[in-house]
């Protein structure tokens, strides 16, 4: 629902995200409440020690304030229940409820103070157990105001005098134009330095230099300006996944159209086809996972890695020429030594240098394959992180090849750095004079494999039998591109909006659904029954979690507005892709008994992002490179059409 407004502000919190914190609040109180009515009641008549007649007054005066708390989180708790996230009506008393609750806290705060001088009074001979549940009823009251402050800190949001001033003045029709255009530049410049900071003090453990600041600076306008126009609290945003989930899993149960691909003609050896390149995709697997370095040797073999990188990796230090970097302990090369099997001969170049937009990466002879690999590392640093949010759309045109493209900003200079140091350093050169009847193979998985896949479009030109296996690249599993990102947020506000079900009870249900499964719920909504032509159009309840039109809206609002161009171009998965599914398991969540099929697919059906508690374990280098094994010992996968031969990505839902 929209943030509460309080004290003249708005904050990170709905009126109806009240009810399990303060059930659990209320849970607490409750027995303290009657720990402390027993308490009295067992020693009443008995305070005649010293310092007994202010420890009657201060177990009485408890009493009656613990009980006056209960009365107003019950309140609380009942009022916070009421309505839907879409309409707060039934709500509206809530802040009056608040302010009675904060005013309770100046007497609790002091009885506080005054419990610990009692209890650290050394004129003080009562009972021990009196004296233990003073103790423990001063520590409950210091914990439960040091989670209250910490919890409104939380809550807090920077913008919300600004946004709820802009809120109330946008409303008023005489506002002069050019008042309400300074009014949204300062709105949008307070919400920028907003994102910057909360970025820098998230980064605040790397060396920040220029690069670093103009990133800071471009990802804080791309969130401001994606969260500018929504009225939404992050309980929003989770009662709008965990509802997208169940629709998928009800989608996933009904009878669907064949998959639409566009394809050539069929071919006899599309199978053939199909099973090469899952056997090419789990050999090109190991040097993708082998870019992450000890990390990923240590993840997948944590109680042996240690003592055999420890005892191997010393001995196998290349000179400085060959590595550039940090590499303490030689862990790095190491792993990689360790997950490819080759010989420290068959480096060419490796390369840790990290920085943003700076990605490491290693070039090696596979003479089993007689390829030479460029292997990218995916997402490991912070550094990479800040490149991956770099999601503005940069032109791209390269000769007979691309013309007038869109590409990924932050992949796209990570690709540029690695094909600077390629070509201008001679490394490919080099690796040509090694072996010059080998071909050249390109792989990385998440940020590798997008920037691999920008690197083999930038190297198509002089060398045109290069291949290249991208694993799980954006616009994949995480589809990270603005377009995607705004089509998400314009399906939480539709689907939450128009839920007719409080917001605790989907919360509920959908974690006992993500964890123990079942059938999805089938919540009713105010789309039931309404004609194809009326979907089209927003509801009012979605237009009011909206502060301003969103692009995501533009498409919905008038069919005229379709021929409009796009505020953020669409970004498609180059070459050919497969997609890999997982068909059956035993349990839900984890199980030995997986197994996959794999199809070829077409960029558009990865348009959309999906939900599942899936999605970042099936991202994971080690999961896919399971699947490819399993799918490369098992021939005589589904497959859909075949492609032209170009680069191949390989995804998973």
């Amino acid at each position: 629902m929209p943030g509460l407004v309080a004290f003249g502000r708005r904050w990170a919190i709905g009126s109806d995200d009240f009810v399990l914190p303060g059930a659990f609040e209320l849970f607490v109180r409750l027995v303290w409440w009657v720990g402390i009515l027993a308490v009295y009641a067992v020693h009443k008549g008995q305070f005649s020690c010293p310092g007994g007649g202010l420890l009657h007054s201060y177990l009485l005066v408890l009493l009656i304030l613990l009980a006056s708390i209960i009365c107003v989180l019950s309140a609380v708790v009942y009022i916070s229940m009421q309505g839907t996230i879409s309409n707060p009506g039934p709500r509206k008393s809530l802040p009056k409820l608040l302010y009675i609750r904060l005013v309770l806290c100046l007497p609790e705060f002091f009885w506080a103070v005054l419990g610990a001088v009692w209890v650290s009074d050394s004129s003080v001979h009562c009972e021990k157990t009196v004296i233990n549940v003073i103790i423990g009823t001063v520590i409950a009251s210091w914990v439960i105001i040091i989670f209250t402050v910490i919890g409104v800190v939380i809550v807090f949001d920077p913008l919300g005098g600004k946004k709820t001033f802009y809120l109330t003045d946008s409303l008023n029709r005489n506002l002069e134009s050019s008042q309400s255009g300074q009014l949204l530049y300062n709105v949008k410049n307070t919400a920028t330095r907003v994102w910057e900071k909360r970025i820098r003090l998230l980064c605040c453990c790397i060396v920040q230099d220029d690069d670093h600041r103009v990133a800071f600076t471009s990802i804080a306008e791309l969130f401001r300006t994606y969260f500018s126009d929504t009225d939404l609290v992050p309980s929003d945003i989770a009662a709008g996944l965990i509802l997208l989930h169940q629709e998928q899993d009800k989608m996933e149960n009904c009878p669907k159209e064949p998959e639409e691909v566009l394809c050539h003609s069929p071919s006899s050896l599309v199978t053939d086809d199909l099973d090469v390149e899952l056997e090419n995709a789990a050999h090109y697997m190991l040097f993708a996972a082998a870019a992450y370095g000890w990390p990923y040797y240590i993840y997948t073999s944590p109680f042996t890695a240690l003592c055999k990188l420890s005892g191997d990796c010393c001995g196998n230090r290349p000179t400085d020429s060959d590595i550039t970097g940090s590499d303490r302990h030689n862990f790095h090369f190491g792993s990689i030594l360790k997950i490819t099997g080759l010989q420290y001969r068959d480096f060419i170049h490796i390369s840790f240098h990290n920085k943003i937009y700076e990605i490491p990466f290693f070039v090696a002879l596979d003479h089993r394959k007689e390829a030479i690999v460029v292997a990218v590392r995916g997402t490991l640093s912070f550094e990479d992180i800040l490149t991956d949010l770099s999601a503005d759309c940069e032109d791209l045109t390269l000769e007979d090849v691309l013309e007038n493209g869109f590409v990924h900003k932050g992949i796209t200079q990570a690709a540029n750095y690695i094909y600077r140091k390629l070509i201008n350093d001679g490394i490919l050169n080099q690796a040509f004079t090694t072996a010059p009847e080998y071909r050249l193979v390109i792989v990385g998985h998440s940020l590798g494999g997008g920037t691999a896949s920008i690197l083999a479009v930038m190297l198509r030109n002089s060398f045109p039998t290069l291949r290249c296996y991208a694993f799980s690249p954006p616009g994949g599993l995480l589809r990270l591109s603005m377009p995607n990102m705004e089509d998400l947020k314009r399906r939480i506000v539709r689907i939450v909006a128009n839920c007719n079900r409080p917001k605790y009870q989907i919360l509920l249900r959908g974690c006992w659904y993500e964890v123990f499964g079942g059938d999805p719920d089938d919540f009713p909504t105010e789309l039931d029954g309404r004609n194809q032509d009326a979907l089209t159009q927003p509801l009012l309840a979605e237009e009011s979690l909206m502060v301003r039109r969103s692009p995501s809206y533009s498409a919905l609002e008038d069919e005229s507005h379709l021929n409009s161009p796009p505020q953020y171009p669409h970004l498609y998965l180059p070459g050919k892709i497969i997609h890999i599914v997982e068909e059956s398991s035993s349990k839900r969540l984890c199980s030995s008994d997986i197994k996959y099929t794999a199809r070829w697919s077409n960029e558009r059906v990865f348009s959309s992002i999906l939900i599942s508690p899936k999605m970042v374990t099936d991202h994971m280098p080690d999961v896919v490179l399971k699947a490819l094994n399993s799918l490369s010992q098992e021939p005589g996968s589904c497959i859909s059409c075949q492609t032209r031969e170009c680069n191949t990505n390989l995804v998973q839902p």
